[in-house]
């Protein structure tokens, strides 16, 4: 599959790469990792990074504007994205040839070829390897973003995904250079804002019978709170994690402009993604999301995620 896509990279004299809306570090990662791979390689091609941004992750970089124009005869990677709803920027579709790039345990297909290896902590590891495994030139800015991404993904290297090859592609984007005191000052260096948000949603979790930890938080909430969904959610989410007798947690943050509610699932040791995709999400088995319609929906997975543990 790795020929396969490089050739395809080869043909193709305009490149575009998508990954999911509401982007983490990872997604941006592996995207402007790969576009600065595939740029240091054939300086002569065009190669675009789309999408929208998170303020959270601005210091990473700007995205690209291109017209619809650009898509004719050109070649899209989708990165980090395990079904179509989630792809920020749908104008993939007017490619010419299609690649998706993944992490996350399968979905659905919607490219003409798919690199897909769920025993990565991250898309950007994915990447990673396949830019040492095809012999690509990668720049010092290209190796910070996919190092930060991987370091994103794998929660500073504490998660159970981390494996000596982790190490060993980390190893190798550190012979670019990259400065991983401004990479980690960037990312957990934190607004005195976002500190005292934190120790509201410390005060605000609750624990059910069961003995699963959650947070809702209603759009009327979010709206006082003055932060964005994506701080509300996934930035939140772990406020209750390494908590001892907390073994499964959960954030809920209903959405005011796109509707429905946000669904952050976490686990240290149980695999929560069933429950997930059964809510028409997905994920990894121990960190997984979904968007849900309402409020009753969030109690049948508190209830579900309470029977995990039970049994």
């Amino acid at each position: 599959m790795k020929n396969k896509i490089f050739e395809q990279i080869k043909k193709h004299k305009v490149i575009i790469i998508h990954r999911h809306s509401r982007p983490d570090g990872d997604a941006l990662g592996s995207q402007i990792g790969l576009k600065e791979a595939i740029k240091a390689t054939f300086p002569n091609k065009e190669v675009y990074a789309v999408g929208d941004m998170s303020k959270r992750y601005e210091f990473m970089g700007k995205m690209d504007e291109i017209s619809d124009e650009k898509y004719k005869g050109a070649l899209a990677f989708i990165l980090d994205s395990s079904e179509e709803s989630l792809v920020n920027d749908n104008r993939y579709k007017l490619a010419e040839t299609k690649i998706k790039i993944d992490h996350h345990l399968f979905k659905e297909k919607f490219a003409d070829l798919e690199l897909i290896d769920t025993s990565y902590e991250s898309c950007c590891g994915v990447v990673a390897n396949f830019i040492f495994s095809k012999k690509m030139e990668l720049t010092k800015y290209g190796a910070a973003s996919l190092y930060t991404g991987i370091i994103t993904d794998s929660g500073r290297f504490r998660y159970d995904s981390t494996t000596s090859r982790t190490f060993n592609i980390c190893s190798k984007l550190l012979d670019y250079g990259i400065d991983i005191t401004e990479i980690y000052n960037n990312l957990y260096i934190e607004d005195i804002d976002i500190v005292k948000l934190r120790a509201q949603y410390v005060m605000k979790f609750k624990v059910t019978d069961d003995g699963v930890a959650y947070i809702k938080t209603t759009k009327e909430e979010q709206e006082e709170l003055k932060f964005d969904v994506f701080t509300l959610s996934r930035s939140m989410v772990n406020v209750m994690a390494g908590i001892k007798g907390i073994d499964i947690w959960a954030n809920f943050t209903e959405d005011p402009e796109n509707g429905g509610i946000i669904c952050e699932l976490r686990s240290s040791k149980y695999n929560i993604n069933p429950i997930a995709v059964k809510h028409g999400g997905g994920g990894h088995p121990k960190a997984s999301g979904a968007t849900v319609s309402s409020f009753d929906e969030v109690d049948e997975i508190l209830k579900e995620l309470g029977e995990l543990i039970i049994k």
